[in-house]
């Protein structure tokens, strides 16, 4: 069986051993409604396949949790193999193409995370975010003071605000353009200061 995943539906095709279309519909993007339509087929599956992308973890972990023989495909072989097989691409005919090469075994599993190691990655990539978005807002701030002449220069993280007010001391327009700023940092340094 194959899967054409999208945001908000998501096309199935199943197919029988020689490739006889047996079902062809759709269902919302959720592993309990994808699982309740197979339900509704009765029997049991070889496979049901998709291309990995944004919600293949959630799918993989939901079908599998339902007892479903999930297996998620490494995604530029399928848009290979799904090219071949159609002239025409839409959601029905490349559930068409997936269920195909699912059922003939030719293709690259994709080995899906589990969702702990998911949940760390996500952590992970979320504070190189904050990290990156305070350099930026730190050197945004650097950037506007530089026409005035006032140069912040290097100084250590604990510092940075001090320095700066230091420096807009006396331009009451500086102050409270940096004020606001420097409110800004602090707001984005308090999700990396304390632990969740």
């Amino acid at each position: 069986m194959g899967l054409d995943v999208s945001i908000e539906m998501t096309s199935i095709c199943v197919v029988d051993a020689e490739g006889g279309i047996i079902l062809e519909t759709k269902a919302v993007s959720d592993p309990a409604d994808i699982g309740e339509v197979l339900a509704g087929i009765g029997g049991t599956f070889e496979r049901v396949g998709f291309e990995a992308g944004p919600l293949s973890q959630w799918l993989y972990n939901g079908l599998t949790s339902a007892g479903l023989p999930a297996v998620c495909i490494e995604a530029r072989h399928a848009k290979a193999a799904m090219v071949a097989m159609n002239r025409n691409k839409n959601d029905r005919n490349d559930a068409r193409s997936l269920a195909q090469l699912i059922r003939s075994g030719w293709f690259k599993a994709v080995h899906v995370k589990s969702t702990e190691s998911q949940e760390t990655r996500t952590l992970l990539m979320a504070r190189e975010f904050f990290v990156n978005k305070l350099r930026d807002h730190e050197n945004e701030i650097r950037g506007l003071l530089r026409p005035f002449g006032l140069k912040v220069g290097r100084v250590a993280a604990r510092d940075f605000d001090t320095r700066v007010r230091e420096l807009v001391e006396g331009y009451p327009n500086l102050e409270l353009c940096m004020s606001a700023l420097l409110r800004g940092r602090a707001e984005m340094q308090a999700p990396m200061a304390s632990p969740p």
